[in-house]
């Protein structure tokens, strides 16, 4: 089906629409039907709201003088629109992969990716909710494919410039072989370089070379000594080909205001149209929203909002190196690596501030106040992105004092947890971690922020009340007074991710100054006091945290990225005291496993009044704990 529709999609096809989850149905509402397509977006370069994009005046146009992309648009609607709750829930694709299944969900990478069997569904939640899901292409630089949802943008030919990508091996294989951002312009212009860390000295040892081998693909020779898997390499070369990424944000844009406002036959949503909107992302996803909301995006042709409300998760104060050219929207720096690339400059807060380093007045919401078109936000993270993605910056000033939010934003952090997990996760031991990984999930949480937001921009009841350290609650503090360092198998050395402000017009970036960086207040037991606090937390059987250090041949002194730790308790008293434990151990805390599972019923019955946890998620944790018991740490 094509039509000459709305908000620039000159074309919307679809490719099919079929019924899923072999059949499913979902309480009140019923069976799910899922939609695949292809949007066609035409873009005027002059227009205002589509000048911001970098490269737009050179990217080659149509008969008409727009400039054209094409988008794989996926859709899970409910077969019988009229049992749907009125929302279009967009999941932003995390690298053209659907994320929000695994958290809200509950539901497997692959299924989430797949929709196709009973089980890919998970629990069924936001399908028994009632919501209409969306996933949009924007990220152009990774190929169409089954189960990667993407962009198609112009390519500026000819068109070449300085690039730089960074590798950690985390392995001793010599030659490695890696792939580059994007096309060699000239191979004589291939140079590498190796350091311990991004804050050491770069270096060109005997032994360390690189060579093509292929248009976007090289070969590494290592040095044979002084560098351990974990060491940092660094490749510059002349890059060709540069796209038009900023294509990606429009299309977000376009396509969204498509689908709620549309009436022909071309929109599948046209039986009822969505009454409003959310925008979800995870991490890359994530970071592309703040930087959605920061370019001026959530203002569509019409002039009106895109999205009612936005959902960043695991974003910290980053947003993304996409709309420059030769950018690279795939990459999130992450200790020991550079620490003001792209994707970490100012601005890092919502509300419009100054950055004494720059000069510059600018905040995330800085264009949708000026023109109304600002949505209700709910920003969320892990206790991981305090300490590598300096989440604490969404919360202070550019000198570190204490910074309140908006009205119309929430801030949480879900305490006690890495970047991401799965919910079949459980404990393990990785050599590339000196502690045990820690598997917490958040999608109990998350379920009910989501509930929340749905209240916010529907019925205006207001969430809880943000979770998040604080500078005037004394729960964000410098490093080294964060955790207790008394804790054995705690190896607490105050590492965590600056942020940097580099000169942009050197390359490699020269480092001008620095934003001060703090993270959580950790209790006796060594974990954050601050945010919100499972149950694995408010009754806990284990130190969880947000980080985990490399060991020795692997980068020590430095961070392992997107991952926490998981330090049990001591069974006894005895046995805490021969280890000069200072937490109280498992026996000291519970009686037996019915005081535990009480402590688990308590905290989960807190979590419900506070709005926080639903009553369906306090009832699984409090299954679980009495089927594990004290004995079985998951």
């Amino acid at each position: 089906m094509a039509a000459a529709a709305q908000a620039e999609v000159v074309r919307f096809e679809v490719l099919e629409s079929v019924p899923v989850f072999e059949g499913r149905s979902f309480g009140a509402v019923g069976p799910y039907v899922r939609v695949t397509g292809r949007a066609t977006i035409a873009l005027d370069p002059a227009d205002r709201r589509n000048a911001v994009i970098a490269d737009i005046d050179k990217a080659p146009r149509n008969a008409a003088g727009k400039v054209e992309a094409t988008t794989d648009v996926v859709l899970l609607r409910p077969a019988d629109p009229a049992r749907g709750n009125g929302t279009l829930f967009v999941d932003v694709p995390n690298r053209g992969r659907k994320r929000a299944p695994q958290l809200f969900d509950d539901a497997s990478d692959a299924g989430s990716n797949a929709i196709d069997k009973a089980a890919d569904a998970g629990l069924g939640f936001m399908h028994g909710q009632g919501y209409t899901i969306a996933w949009v292409g924007w990220q152009a630089d990774i190929p169409s494919q089954p189960r990667q949802i993407a962009l198609a943008a112009p390519v500026l030919q000819g068109v070449t410039g300085a690039v730089r990508d960074e590798f950690i091996f985390d392995h001793m294989r010599s030659p490695a072989q890696q792939t580059l951002s994007y096309p060699v312009a000239d191979p004589g212009s291939l140079a590498v370089t190796v350091r311990a860390r991004w804050d050491a000295p770069r270096e060109k040892p005997a032994g360390l070379a690189i060579r093509a081998t292929g248009a976007q693909t090289v070969e590494i020779t290592r040095p044979a000594t002084g560098f351990d898997a974990g060491a940092l390499y660094e490749v510059t070369y002349t890059g060709r080909d540069a796209i038009v990424l900023g294509l990606g944000f429009a299309a977000t844009r376009d396509v969204v205001a498509f689908l709620r406002k549309d009436t022909s036959a071309a929109n599948p949503l046209a039986a009822r149209l969505p009454q409003r909107a959310i925008g979800f992302g995870v991490s890359q996803s994530g970071r592309f929203l703040r930087d959605f909301l920061h370019l001026g995006f959530n203002e569509d042709l019409q002039g009106a909002k895109v999205f009612d409300g936005l959902m960043p998760h695991i974003a910290g104060a980053r947003r993304m190196a996409t709309n420059v050219r030769f950018g690279n929207p795939g990459r999130n720096a992450r200790h020991p690596q550079d620490p003001s690339w792209q994707a970490d400059t100012f601005p890092f807060t919502y509300e419009p501030l100054a950055d004494p380093l720059s000069g510059k007045r600018d905040g995330i919401l800085q264009r949708c106040r000026a023109n109304n078109t600002c949505p209700r936000i709910i920003h969320t993270d892990s206790e991981h992105e305090w300490w590598a993605s300096r989440a604490s910056l969404v919360v202070t000033d550019a000198a570190g004092n204490h910074l309140d939010l908006p009205a119309d934003v929430r801030a949480y952090m879900i305490t006690g947890t890495p970047h991401f997990t799965e919910a079949t996760d459980k404990v393990r031991r990785a050599p590339t971690m000196a502690l045990p990984v820690n598997p917490m999930h958040a999608g109990a949480p998350m379920r009910a922020l989501l509930v929340a937001m749905q209240g916010w921009i529907t019925t205006g009841t207001e969430p809880p009340a943000s979770r998040v350290p604080m500078r005037a609650h004394g729960t964000l503090v410098a490093a080294a007074d964060a955790v207790p360092t008394n804790i054995p198998g705690l190896p607490y050395a105050a590492i965590y991710t600056g942020a940097a402000f580099t000169d942009p017009n050197v390359f490699p970036a020269k480092v001008l100054g620095s934003y001060p960086v703090f993270v959580p207040r950790a209790d006796a037991d060594g974990m954050a006091i601050a945010g919100i606090r499972l149950p694995a937390l408010a009754a806990p059987r284990a130190t969880y945290t947000g980080w985990n250090p490399r060991p020795e041949g692997y980068g020590a002194g430095t961070l392992f990225a997107l991952q926490g730790a998981v330090v049990p308790f001591a069974t006894t008293r005895a046995e805490r005291e021969a280890a000069r434990d200072p937490r109280p151990s498992l026996a000291e805390r519970y009686p037996d496993d019915a005081a535990y599972v009480a402590a688990v019923r308590a905290a989960t019955a807190q979590m419900v009044a506070e709005r926080l946890l639903l009553p369906e998620d306090a009832q699984r944790a409090v299954e679980a704990a009495a089927r594990d018991g004290l004995s079985k740490l998951r």
